[in-house]
């Protein structure tokens, strides 16, 4: 299907994102996409559906129906032959059960019911043949969908993600606190679980928990906490806290009346590729450096909305959606004026430090950090009339988002898409020109 957004190249060069494809299927808010190889994808949400998607022609390749309530996580497992590589996908809803379906042929291969509580998590480990289950309790399953161990928590939230690391440890976040757990696989292939430490350094819930790599992983709050552990030891080694300062210049009344919603500074998302990690804080944008521990670009308004769903696409350039329905590609770019006044503009809004207290030595103020950078807009992918909830990139294959409005969409690189085209439409003339 084609789209009006065709003519958005002319004013925007640098977004190769001109042609796009309207994928149906869905019936409500499509919350999760999942890439199962390097030309399929599956979308789940809360019609309880997952649609297994071909990302190169649109196709829809299989419906996998069997949950009769919402999807609350999807994930991929790989199982190795003496041949080949099968992935296949697992599910969990809100129908308190987990389901481990077959993508090339739509079968539910196996299926667990009944649970205590819906899942809220997965998280695969590959090395170890097992996966985990995370909610009102921490479970441990083999490949075979039996239940290895289980370990119930006591936080009214219960488990909301889990992240991997290194030496057969992994991580759980639980409200305010981050569990970390070791994992123990015995001669006979049984797994044990034990809680070795918790990390009780966030002061509000924690919304986003990551693997940035082997040495670091990183956790953000819904107050705008962005904490940076280390994986091996667990500790501490750097906390940023998202301030506003604008507010503190008033009386208390008006700091009330002025001050933002909570969710205006909570991180909704974190991404890393390694070298920067990238933060979704409320409406805005927040690119933090590992190697200097300190922010190097940001833009407090980067959508009219909170936004959702982040990506590094390289060093320089990255991508985010939001609820406003949007979906924006940014390149980090040197200020034009690095003589701005830190109050002027956006730059006056955040400040960055453990504390903000007035008596105190001012907090630093990010314009005051050398090299600051800017986020400039370089393309605005608009087709969705919902939320935007996340998106998968297949290269140059093209990108997939997913929204509240219950479509998905495939963007593609319009001159290439025309390009092939045009070369298949001249191979079809010459074979008729050849009978």
């Amino acid at each position: 299907m084609k789209s009006p957004v065709l003519c958005i190249g002319e004013e925007q060069p640098k977004n190769c994102f001109t042609e796009l494809q309207v994928l149906k299927g869905h019936f409500d808010i499509v919350r999760f996409l999942v890439q199962i190889d390097d030309f399929r994808c599956a979308s789940a949400g809360d019609d309880g559906l997952v649609l297994v998607w071909n990302v190169e022609t649109g196709e829809r390749l299989q419906e996998l129906r069997g949950h009769s309530q919402q999807i609350t996580a999807i994930t991929t497992i790989t199982c190795k032959n003496e041949v080949t590589l099968n992935t296949s996908l697992i599910t969990a809803s809100s129908d308190r059960s987990l389901s481990l379906w077959d993508p090339d042929t739509g079968n539910r291969v196996q299926t667990i019911s009944d649970l205590h509580s819906s899942v809220k998590c997965l998280l695969v480990l590959e090395r170890l043949c097992v996966w985990l289950s995370g909610g009102e309790e921490l479970c441990v399953w083999n490949r075979d969908f039996q239940l290895q161990c289980q370990r119930p928590n006591h936080s009214d939230t219960g488990i909301t993600a889990l992240i991997e690391l290194p030496k057969n440890y992994i991580a759980a976040a639980m409200d305010k606190k981050i569990m970390i757990y070791s994992l123990t696989v015995s001669a006979d292939s049984s797994v044990s679980v034990a809680e070795i430490r918790c990390l009780s350094d966030h002061q509000d819930q924690i919304r986003a928990l990551i693997n940035v790599n082997d040495g670091f992983f990183a956790s953000g709050s819904h107050m705008g906490e962005l904490i940076l552990w280390n994986a091996t030891e667990w500790n501490l080694l750097a906390y940023e806290h998202i301030l506003w300062e604008e507010s503190q210049a008033y009386n208390q009344t008006e700091i009330r009346m002025g001050a933002p919603k909570p969710s205006e500074m909570s991180i909704q998302h974190l991404t890393t590729n390694g070298n920067l990690i990238l933060a979704a804080v409320g409406s805005g944008l927040y690119v933090y450096s590992i190697q200097t521990r300190s922010v190097v670009a940001y833009r407090k308004v980067a959508h009219d909305s909170n936004v959702l769903h982040t990506m590094l696409l390289s060093d320089s350039e990255l991508m985010s959606c939001s609820e406003d329905g949007s979906v924006r590609m940014w390149e980090i770019q040197d200020l034009p004026l690095p003589a701005e006044p830190a109050s002027s503009g956006f730059f006056g809004m955040w400040s960055f430090g453990r504390s903000n207290k007035q008596s105190g030595p001012p907090s630093k103020k990010v314009i005051d950090i050398p090299n600051i950078r800017m986020l400039e807009l370089m393309g605005d992918l608009i087709g969705h009339s919902g939320a935007v909830q996340m998106f998968v990139s297949f290269k140059e294959k093209g990108l997939v988002t997913c929204s509240a409005d219950h479509l998905l969409i495939l963007w593609k690189n319009g001159e290439k898409q025309s390009r092939l085209r045009s070369l298949a439409l001249f191979q079809k003339l010459e074979e008729r020109g050849g009978l």
